[in-house]
């Protein structure tokens, strides 16, 4: 897989961008990353469409997305900063 430098600094400049628009799911993640980032806890997703309808997911996290979504917060920070 080869990785392209300015795709992951455009990724990187999106996500401060992000997180100044949507304070609270950075320090909400970061929240999340401190307690509750353990194998076998439920991670979920839902999303509400303009329309009202949802969709939803959920998955069980194992200890290799746990180190993989670690080694994210390294390149992109810790998402309260």
């Amino acid at each position: 897989m080869n990785v392209n430098p300015m795709k992951l600094m455009q990724l990187k400049n999106g996500w401060s961008q992000f997180k100044l628009r949507h304070p609270k799911l950075p320090r909400f993640l970061a929240a999340v990353s401190a307690k509750a980032m353990q194998e076998d806890s439920v991670l979920e997703l839902s999303v509400t469409m303009p329309d009202g309808e949802t969709m939803a997911s959920n998955i069980r996290l194992t200890a290799e997305d746990i180190v993989l979504f670690q080694d994210m917060m390294e390149v992109f920070g810790d998402g309260a900063r």
